[in-house]
């Protein structure tokens, strides 16, 4: 009898703390559609391996080897789930309306400040110089990016980074509005661009995944297998013979990476890993970096328009994070309540997808600077 209360009676408040930040990952994946494919399992996850002498994860020396052990060293430690998804969400994109704003990359490039800015608040406050360069990389706003880098410079943060990540991407929302308003006024929110639809050619459409991998590769070595991914999905998505393996990279891959990825990240958040300072300060470092990614990007366009004569909305260089197409409709929403005749939905989508290449960029001129 006292075997079947063994569980009840061994459970530390720690591990009931995690089990509740469990259930309130699970709430923000199925009540508020918040990232579910990967908020749902990693919650359930976090119920699981907290609760005491789980077989989930291993035990300790002669124990069975727990199954998140397994997919952890098969699809975390060799890296192969985040590239997985970069496939996936290449093929979701469509760069056609960047090709028509080629000057947007300059936009998703600047939305990258905040990533650069925590570094050096990170390393201030006493993270190592690897650790800090993994808490900054929250900033790019891109999950498969902050576990790719961290994985390779702080796997010991590889938890709480991972879920700063996610969740500031799902808040979005919530987090950017404050932000930009903070930087800029009613009347610079209310500033119309003018529209010229244009069509790209596809022969444009397949070259560009090409090219980029080229120059990314050429200038940061690191990023190719983050860059080389994305694009290798876009080019199926735009060559138009790989049409069927587009959509199931685009659905299936995409969605079934990632739910293993939410459930193996769960491996690193045991009480004994989460619950301390050090963990609440990359979750707090990881919005700051958020903020500044946006207001950087605000900052941006500010610093352009005193040279141009049409001006540009200068909440399009909020829209330069990776966060896609959740930052572009913000953008938009915000827009149309300055004006409800402002239509700044393309060029926003244009820095956003931008933002997606600025993003990968980063991380590999983070890695490539250690490597």
């Amino acid at each position: 009898m006292e075997a079947l209360f063994e569980g009840i009676l061994s459970v530390s408040w720690q591990q009931l703390v995690m089990m509740a930040i469990g259930c309130v990952l699970m709430y923000l994946g199925i009540k508020k559609e918040y990232e579910p494919t990967l908020l749902v399992p990693m919650g359930l996850g976090t119920i699981l391996v907290n609760i005491p002498n789980t077989g989930m994860i291993t035990q300790g020396p002669g124990s069975p080897v727990g199954v998140l052990d397994v997919l952890f060293e098969a699809g975390i430690e060799t890296e192969l789930f985040p590239l997985l998804i970069f496939i996936g969400i290449g093929a979701m994109i469509d760069f056609g309306p960047l090709l028509q704003n080629p000057t947007m990359l300059f936009f998703g490039a600047a939305a990258q400040f905040g990533i650069f800015f925590t570094i050096f608040v990170a390393l201030f406050a006493g993270f190592s110089l690897e650790q800090s360069a993994s808490i900054g990389i929250i900033g790019a706003a891109d999950g498969p990016t902050s576990v790719f880098v961290a994985n390779q410079l702080a796997p010991d943060l590889l938890g709480p980074i991972t879920v700063a990540a996610y969740s500031y991407m799902a808040l979005v929302p919530i987090i950017q509005p404050p932000a930009i308003k903070l930087v800029t006024t009613e009347n610079e929110r209310k500033i119309r661009m003018k529209y010229k639809a244009e069509n790209v050619s596809r022969l444009t459409k397949i070259l560009f995944p090409i090219i980029i991998t080229l120059v990314a590769g050429f200038i940061a070595p690191a990023s190719l297998p983050l860059v080389g991914f994305l694009m290798f999905g876009n080019l199926m998505r735009e060559c138009g013979v790989l049409d069927r393996l587009s959509e199931t990279a685009q659905n299936e891959l995409v969605n079934l990476v990632t739910i293993l990825l939410g459930i193996t990240i769960a491996k690193t958040m045991t009480a004994d890993q989460f619950l301390n300072l050090q963990t609440l300060m990359i979750i707090g470092f990881g919005l700051v970096a958020f903020i500044m990614d946006s207001i950087g990007g605000v900052l941006f366009c500010k610093v352009v328009n005193i040279f141009r004569k049409e001006k540009i909305n200068p909440m399009i260089g909020a829209a330069g994070i990776s966060a896609f197409p959740m930052s572009s409709r913000v953008v938009q929403r915000l827009a149309t309540e300055a004006d409800p005749q402002n239509f700044v939905l393309n060029y926003s989508i244009s820095a956003n997808v931008a933002g997606q290449i600025g993003s990968v960029v980063a991380g590999g001129l983070i890695l490539g600077y250690f490597v």
